[in-house]
């Protein structure tokens, strides 16, 4: 089988979000993860007022996030807010996706704290059967595989009871998915085969999917890879549609396990690749490290030890990051048998006392919400009308200025007009690469958000002196930062420009070091410079990117590999250009493409002083 299927499906919806942690309930499964949903709600949500404090947005907008970062902001601000409004019922729907969205990105023991929460005001008996699921998806990753079955079972009893086949079908997958775990691959394909016939009477197509993969998984541990396979296949596709993107990298491990059985171990590393590139896409911090785990060990057979030790080295980072076992077990053996098993018998007595009351109250209730439904809906219509204008242009203005910030105005004109950008050459062009010395050392000391906000540090500052010199920055890759002045707009003294920014970046560097002015800031940077005609164009139909090509480019990354800590070291098609302006030391010669030899220099410092004019070119020249 070729890989292209999957890597049109994967790519093709990268804008999309996605769902981790598969927990479901009566209430919300099947609108589980909608981010349709979830987009609609954050529009209102933004259009500020009292949309910020309406309970039931903020309740839509926690159930029906997908990115972990969002889900955790919507439930916390509507915890505080439910608090404040003294609503049971909210504080428990915002317990409950807080927990979600902190398991989704590994942090299990504060998970658990936020489900005991919820667990101690569940108001009915279906509501502490969602948490008793949620207590088993938890176990189960944290690997304790009894304590998971025995939550599990307990929910099946209530929805059983309860007649409610969604759930109880969802559970028992759950159920079917930690047998498989474990490797009672037959008890996995009876809960899994169950859970598929609920499924399929009740037409419901994403727990179809997870069935599907699952069992191609249990197939492909029995050795029946054609069945896993094409059950895999089937998920995949089902999966991408709904934009459900943390089990297909479980799946791609699946079909990477069945090629390496097939001893096809190439395939089967790309199949891992795509499975942590995906997961690193969206932050799936237990799925990359199951690929880097399972890249380790295929890269192991083959004999590519640098390859094997890089990967398991990220699994061991990513390991330590995510599972603290020891304190997830603790905590469920002290307080979650004691609490959960309390708050049973409280449910059920409330229920009962309740449901006499109800009958009362749902006859006065219905009469009086009817008359107020009508003349409510005839205000809300009206507001929505305006509300939803003032939204469409604000998303309007919003969405031409991401352009502006991806790619030249110029460039973004010419793609809003025409839907495509023409590739432009240019002449002369200066192309700058910086790399910081010694970066692999540094950030392996460091946690990879504060790596992430040092980088930043650094590059914003590149930025403003790239703006300050009418300099297109490029891109980044990695500790990488590229640009190029002379384009969009042609500029005589683009050498001269960029030699001035590559200074300012040199002691901007120097000085953030020296004078620790900011914390982590121990890194060195090098610049190398080439000059000569270059292309320029966008490429990409889903996510735009300006970029350059040519023979400029590799020589100014040569440049930047042989140049020195704090040293800017050019090319001579760069010094020809600036050699009256700067002083420079020649400094031998570099073998490039084709076998050409090109003298390198580095620049010392100005001979004389450099005017406005050489500075600030005007941006309208071309």
């Amino acid at each position: 089988m070729q890989l292209n299927w999957i890597c049109i499906w994967i790519f093709n919806s990268r804008s999309c979000l996605f769902l981790w942690f598969f927990i479901v309930s009566a209430t919300n499964f099947l609108d589980a993860q909608n981010q349709a949903i979830a987009d609609s709600l954050e529009k209102i949500y933004n259009s500020g007022g009292s949309n910020k404090q309406d309970l039931e947005t903020l309740k839509g907008l926690a159930e029906n996030s997908v990115a972990p970062y969002k889900k955790l902001q919507f439930s916390q601000e509507l915890l505080i807010l439910a608090k404040k409004k003294d609503s049971t019922s909210y504080i428990y729907s915002a317990l409950l996706q807080k927990g979600n969205a902190l398991a989704t990105r590994g942090d299990f023991s504060e998970a658990l704290e936020s489900y005991f929460k919820a667990a101690s005001i569940a108001q009915t008996p279906k509501e502490l059967a969602l948490i008793k699921v949620t207590l088993g998806d938890v176990y189960s990753l944290t690997k304790n595989h009894n304590r998971s079955i025995s939550y599990y079972n307990e929910a099946i009893d209530i929805f059983r009871k309860a007649d409610d086949s969604l759930s109880l079908g969802s559970v028992i997958f759950n159920t079917g998915d930690e047998y498989l775990k474990h490797n009672d691959i037959d008890k996995a394909i009876s809960y899994l085969e169950e859970s598929q016939g609920i499924f399929r009477k009740l037409k419901f197509d994403l727990g179809l999917a997870y069935c599907s993969g699952t069992l191609g998984l249990a197939y492909a541990k029995l050795g029946r890879n054609a069945e896993a396979e094409e059950n895999i296949k089937t998920a995949i596709q089902a999966l991408e549609r709904h934009g459900d993107y943390s089990p297909i990298c479980e799946f791609l491990n699946g079909m990477s396990d069945i090629y390496v059985e097939k001893d096809e171990d190439s395939i089967a590393i790309e199949f891992a690749s795509l499975s942590r590139d995906l997961a690193k896409s969206y932050g799936f911090k237990n799925e990359i490290r199951e690929a880097n785990f399972k890249l380790s060990k295929i890269y192991e057979k083959t004999g590519k030890i640098p390859e094997a030790y890089e990967s398991y080295k990220e699994y061991i980072l990513y390991r330590d990051s995510i599972l603290n076992v020891s304190t997830a077990q603790n905590m469920a053996g002290l307080r979650a048998d004691y609490e959960v098993a309390q708050k049973q018998a409280e449910v059920d007595l409330l229920h009962e006392q309740r449901k006499n009351q109800q009958l009362v109250n749902i006859s006065v209730g219905v009469a009086a919400f009817l008359i107020f439904l009508l003349a409510f809906g005839l205000y809300r219509r009206n507001r929505f009308i305006k509300r939803t204008s003032a939204i469409i242009e604000k998303e309007r203005n919003r969405s031409d200025r991401l352009l502006l910030n991806i790619l030249p105005e110029e460039t973004a004109k010419e793609l809003k007009k025409n839907g495509k950008v023409r590739a432009k050459k240019f002449e002369s062009v200066t192309v700058l690469f910086a790399d910081f010395k010694r970066f692999t050392q540094i950030a392996e000391k460091l946690p990879p958000e504060r790596l992430i906000k040092t980088i930043d540090y650094y590059f914003s500052q590149f930025d403003k002196i790239m703006e300050k010199y009418n300099i297109e920055k490029i891109k980044t890759i990695g500790d990488s930062y590229m640009a190029a002045s002379g384009l969009p707009f042609t500029n005589p003294n683009h050498a001269i420009n960029i030699v001035q920014a590559a200074f300012e970046m040199t002691q901007f560097v120097k000085d953030t070091k020296e004078n620790s002015l900011y914390d982590d800031a121990d890194f060195d940077v090098r610049i190398g410079l080439n000059s000569g005609p270059v292309v320029a164009g966008v490429v990409g139909t889903k996510k735009f990117a300006y970029d350059i090509w040519g023979d400029t480019v590799n020589i100014a990354a040569r440049m930047e590999s042989h140049s020195d800590i704090g040293r800017i070291n050019i090319s001579e098609n760069t010094y020809d250009l600036i050699k009256d302006k700067f002083e420079c030391e020649y400094r031998g010669e570099v073998e490039v493409k084709n076998g050409r030899i090109l003298k390198m220099y580095y620049v010392e410092g100005f001979l004389h002083e450099i005017s406005q004019s050489e500075i600030n070119f005007s941006k309208n020249t071309g």
